[in-house]
């Protein structure tokens, strides 16, 4: 029994020895191959992420079952696209009848051109984001493109709410006195808007016109703009035949503002908005930059073309096109 006992225990112990010799051999390993290799064991499997195809969905994580999309991601705000409006109006809107002959002789002799606008809000830029956008400012930059390398002025003589004699009592000091060569008078809009009798206005318009005339500059009339608050007064078309009028019988030029801009709503289908300001009685930017542009295009057609061909386009009576 003592023999059969000892015999079983020892069975037992080499059973037993079998599984931890080899869990020590297995350790030994370890240990052999973390000293050559530390990470090399449990380092991660390199991976390649294949970029999902387009217009295929991400890939979603499951929570109890149900897939769980993120929400999608908040889209870039977009800029809203600024119209772009294209600056025109007929030739015969912005043709001047007259060469301007002053102009064109400083210009030719390269000598320095100066230019005054005198006006009242609309010539001051009432209406405008900024002084620069007034018409003065755009003109200048407009002619400035046009001759390029002439030294060119212009003063800006445009203040808030002046009638016609109030600018004529300006006269020596805010245009004689800087020598111009060229001379553009807007005038009328606020005689109209305040109900002024236009018999008097006819006579103060002339007498303007001659003493600008007298320092032998080129005299350029502007009438009035056409905007809500203007054409809601019934003696505007009085006031647009009275200026046509008085530049034909002084012989001058006329820039016709009114036809310009009422082609630009009746003919062109634009909205005010597109040109007059919020007020609905001053020009905005895109309104100044466009007179701007028609009116450098007719100063450099008449200071530039030859004498003779004023012949070929006689004065125009104020009703027609």
């Amino acid at each position: 029994m003592v023999t059969s006992s000892q015999t079983s225990i020892a069975r037992l112990a080499r059973s037993a020895a079998v599984p931890t010799l080899v869990l020590v051999q297995f350790f030994a390993l370890l240990g052999v191959a973390q000293a050559q290799t530390p990470s090399a064991l449990f380092a991660a499997p390199h991976v390649t992420t294949a970029a999902a195809p387009a217009g295929m969905p991400a890939v979603t994580a499951a929570v109890g079952g149900q897939a769980v999309r993120p929400p999608p991601p908040a889209a870039a705000p977009q800029p809203v696209p600024t119209p772009q409006i294209a600056c025109g109006a007929p030739a015969d809107f912005t043709h001047f009848d007259r060469p301007l002959l002053r102009t064109m002789a400083r210009l030719a002799s390269g000598e320095p051109l100066t230019i005054v606008a005198i006006g009242s809000s609309s010539t001051a830029g009432a209406g405008a984001s900024s002084p620069a956008a007034s018409y003065p400012s755009r003109l200048a930059v407009e002619l400035k493109q046009r001759f390029p390398g002439h030294d060119i002025t212009v003063i800006n003589r445009g203040i808030n709410g002046e009638e016609t004699d109030q600018m004529m009592a300006r006269f020596d000091t805010g245009v004689i006195a800087e020598h111009p060569q060229l001379v553009l008078w807007q005038v009328g809009t606020n005689s109209v808007l305040r109900d002024r009798p236009l018999d008097r206005h006819t006579e103060q318009l002339r007498e303007g016109i001659d003493r600008l005339k007298a320092t032998g500059a080129d005299v350029v009339l502007i009438d009035l703009q056409f905007a809500p608050a203007v054409i809601a007064k019934s003696e505007t078309p009085a006031m647009v035949e009275q200026i046509a009028l008085a530049a034909k019988e002084r012989n001058i030029d006329l820039f016709r503002r009114f036809a310009v801009m009422r082609n630009w709503r009746e003919d062109q289908h634009l909205s005010f908005n597109d040109f007059v300001a919020p007020d609905s009685l001053h020009m905005n930017d895109w309104g100044y930059g466009c007179l701007a542009k028609l009116l450098a295009v007719a100063i450099s057609d008449a200071a530039t073309r030859p004498v003779t061909s004023a012949a070929a386009h006689p004065a125009r009576t104020p009703n027609s096109p």
